[in-house]
């Protein structure tokens, strides 16, 4: 018998951010017990542990793991940092081949004192750099176009035709992207990228939240589904046309809602997951 549209959470993932007080052993237990299904792990909650162990504890209360976050930040002004990026890269994927998670998330960086096209560059010889160990892992990467007031520090790739194109550029099938309605929602362009990913097979996530109005932080003040002024169902009606059925991961970053009792955010998660989702 199939589950009520109502209370149905089997596509539901929780990003470990999102309840960020919580440890990896707490979010597990919570979120098991409140029937999500899915998590995305961030690597500082597996700092100290074993990914393998935390793997099967995640599996052992009915959790999917659905990806890892996050690898990238691979632009540098020296070849000493780029190194560095790519070695961290290499154990982001081992962390998510540990978890048995397949998807690394990257979060692709910009470096400030060069031009973006430069930064650019950095991405796709960084990716391709470390797509051969993400390979034999079977970790696929999947590059996560940020919004543009971003662009200095923290993604030189600003919409999701750049991420396509960067996609079609490295020509492998265990490279694609992440749909974020937070960094994407703006563009007049998304409806037709979102249909040109799914026609390459390269749509591996879709995250979703709102943009509160006034945002009071550009980095901790999203909001939940229905609080802001995201058409998240038409954005998700796109991505499903394309045929993804893959989780809906609710990724929020919020000085607000970290600063409450965590299970009562859970909550309103679940409430916000089926009301404007």
């Amino acid at each position: 018998m199939s589950a009520s549209p109502l209370t149905d959470f089997r596509r539901l993932c929780v990003h470990t951010i999102t309840t960020k007080p919580w440890s990896i052993e707490e979010a597990c237990d919570r979120y098991a017990a409140s029937g999500v299904r899915g998590i995305t792990v961030w690597r500082q909650w597996l700092e100290g542990r074993d990914p393998a162990v935390v793997g099967q504890r995640l599996r052992a209360a009915g959790l999917q793991v659905v990806s890892v976050a996050r690898g990238g930040f691979f632009p540098a002004p020296d070849a000493a940092g780029l190194q560095a990026a790519i070695d961290d890269n290499r154990r982001a994927i081992d962390e998510a081949a540990g978890l048995e998670a397949p998807v690394l998330v990257l979060v692709c960086g910009a470096e400030p004192s060069q031009p973006l096209s430069r930064s650019r560059e950095q991405i796709a010889d960084g990716i391709s750099a470390v797509l051969d160990h993400a390979k034999a892992c079977g970790v696929k990467l999947g590059i996560e176009p940020l919004h543009p007031m971003y662009a200095d520090t923290r993604s030189a790739i600003n919409t999701l035709a750049q991420a396509n194109d960067m996609c079609r550029q490295l020509g492998d099938p265990q490279i694609g992207v992440v749909v974020d309605v937070y960094h994407l929602w703006w563009d007049p362009n998304l409806e037709a990228e979102i249909r040109r990913c799914g026609q390459m097979d390269r749509l591996f996530a879709f995250h979703v939240c709102d943009w509160r109005t006034p945002t009071e932080d550009f980095l901790t003040d999203r909001g939940l589904m229905g609080e802001g002024c995201i058409d998240v169902p038409r954005i998700r009606g796109w991505v499903e046309a394309t045929g993804f059925d893959g989780f809906i991961e609710v990724e929020i970053f919020s000085d607000r809602y970290w600063a409450m009792d965590q299970q009562p955010f859970l909550d309103k998660i679940k409430q916000a997951y089926l009301k404007h989702t």
